[in-house]
C-alpha cells in the first residue's frame, strides 16, 4: 500500500442508503456508516444527521487501555476516565471536550463499548461555535453492520488505523 500522506478524504452516501456511504482516500475507497438523518446541510444538535462541508481533522483521542499509541501526524491525545464531550447548546463549553463527574450529563468518551477506542475529531461547528449547530462530530468505530451514528462518520477498525496512519494537520475531509 502506498503510505504518501493522504491530504484530501470524501465521504458520500451510497445512493438509497442515507446512513451508509463510502469513504474516499486516494485509491482507498472504504465503506462509513454515517448518521441516522443522512448527511444534512443544516445540521442540528440532535438531529442525527452528520454535516454536509468540508472540515479539518483536529486531533486523535485513544483508549490507552486498549491499544498502544497509533501512529499518526495527527496531534494526539490518551482518553481518560473523566473525558467528555459537551453537547448542552445552552453551556458556555458547548462543542468542547470537558471533565464530567460520574454523574454528569455530557458525551462520555471512555465508553464500555469499543465506538470510541479511536476518535478523530473534526472541526464541525468550531470557528465559531454556535449554539445548537451540532457538537461531537467525529471520526470512529462503527458498530457491527454499520448500524447508523448519532451524527459521525464511523469506519472499521482496521480502515481507521490504516487511515490514521496516513493523515495529519493538512488533512480535509469533505462530508457530501
Amino acid at each position: 500500500m502506498n503510505n504518501a500522506p493522504l491530504h484530501s478524504l470524501r465521504v458520500r452516501a451510497r445512493p438509497g442508503q442515507r446512513t451508509k456511504g463510502w469513504l474516499v482516500a486516494g485509491p482507498l475507497v472504504l465503506p462509513v456508516a454515517l448518521g441516522r438523518g443522512g448527511i444534512r446541510a443544516n445540521k442540528r444538535e440532535g438531529d442525527g444527521g452528520t454535516p454536509r462541508g468540508t472540515f479539518r481533522l483536529r486531533r486523535l483521542w485513544w483508549r490507552a487501555d486498549r491499544s498502544t499509541r497509533p501512529m499518526t501526524q495527527l496531534p494526539v491525545r490518551r482518553i481518560r476516565g473523566d473525558d467528555g464531550w459537551c453537547e448542552n447548546p445552552g453551556d458556555r463549553h458547548y462543542n468542547q471536550p470537558i471533565r464530567l463527574m460520574p454523574d454528569d450529563p455530557g458525551d462520555r468518551l471512555k465508553r464500555a463499548d469499543h465506538l470510541y477506542d479511536l476518535i478523530i475529531e473534526l472541526d464541525h461547528n468550531t470557528r465559531p461555535r454556535v449554539a445548537g449547530r451540532g457538537s461531537a462530530v467525529f471520526m470512529h468505530l462503527a458498530r457491527p453492520g454499520f448500524a447508523a451514528t448519532a451524527g459521525c462518520v464511523a469506519l472499521t477498525g482496521p480502515a481507521l488505523r490504516r487511515l490514521i496512519a496516513r493523515i495529519g494537520p493538512r488533512t480535509r475531509i469533505a462530508i457530501g
